[in-house]
């Protein structure tokens, strides 16, 4: 188990953790009762925190930030020699934080994604995990909150009996959900991207030896050019750049404060 605690890339707080470290923190705050934070940033995770300060400081904020692209991984490498042999991939890491939920008899609460997607992935998940409890699923209502309606989503997960909430609402939309519903919920909140379309069946996973050699977003552009282009044409550039100067001193990537300020307006 590797859990060499945060460390500053491009001046957002990544945890040089692996799979083992990351589950138990989520497992164990879980049994606790207690509040946890938890994103999994790629490259363009990283950069929306780059190029948004207050979204920086929300994201170290976090209790835990793990390495899901392998850029990031080897970004934790060149600059503080962890020595991850792996990434801690979102979709994976939600199949083992699963594994655990449906061994300990730890109910889910899955937020987020559309009805359609919803309704493939919970029967996707049950057979997967036969002992899966899953308390509730509700998808994103693709709008801004209105004042109190953070209060009710709360109440309604508290109320579903679940100790796990998964929020599948895309990079940066789940990070700002996420950091405004931790103060309201006794629970791990886990951002876990694109791993509801992954998991239910609608998104292709990319071969394993693009995943081993950080070509994930080349896959990922082939199948939404039009939507993702612009990102990867502009942010992955963006990134090696800034990681080579940060790498020889030429550029102070000095991570700003952690945000304990909950958004007054967020998207649900």
């Amino acid at each position: 188990m590797i859990n060499q605690g945060k460390r500053n890339v491009l001046g957002v707080l990544v945890d040089a953790v692996d799979y083992d470290a990351a589950t138990a923190q989520v497992i164990a705050a879980a049994q606790e009762r207690r509040p946890l934070a938890l994103t999994a940033l790629a490259v363009h995770g990283v950069m929306t925190g780059v190029l948004d300060r207050s979204h920086n400081a929300r994201l170290n904020s976090f209790d835990l930030v793990t390495p899901d692209g392998q850029p990031v991984r080897w970004a934790l490498n060149l600059l503080y020699s962890t020595h991850l042999a792996e990434r801690v991939y979102g979709p994976t890491l939600t199949l083992k934080v699963l594994e655990r939920c449906a061994a300990e008899g730890l109910p889910v609460y899955l937020y987020g994604s559309t009805d359609q997607t919803l309704s493939r992935l919970v029967p996707a998940l049950e057979e997967k995990f036969p002992a899966l409890k899953i308390a509730g699923a509700e998808a994103s209502k693709f709008r801004q909150v209105e004042v109190g309606e953070d209060v009710q989503i709360a109440d309604r997960i508290r109320s579903s009996g679940a100790r796990i909430v998964l929020v599948g609402l895309g990079c940066p939309r789940q990070e700002v959900f996420v950091h405004a519903m931790r103060p309201l919920l006794d629970m791990p909140l886990m951002a876990v991207g694109a791993a509801f379309d992954y998991h239910a069946g609608l998104l292709a996973q990319p071969p394993a030896w693009m995943q081993r050699f950080g070509l994930e977003w080349l896959w990922r552009l082939g199948l939404e050019p039009k939507r993702l282009w612009r990102r990867y044409v502009m942010l992955n550039p963006a990134y090696l750049a800034r990681l080579g100067a940060q790498k020889a001193h030429l550029w102070n990537a000095t991570p700003p404060e952690p945000s304990t300020d909950r958004p007054q307006s967020f998207s649900i």
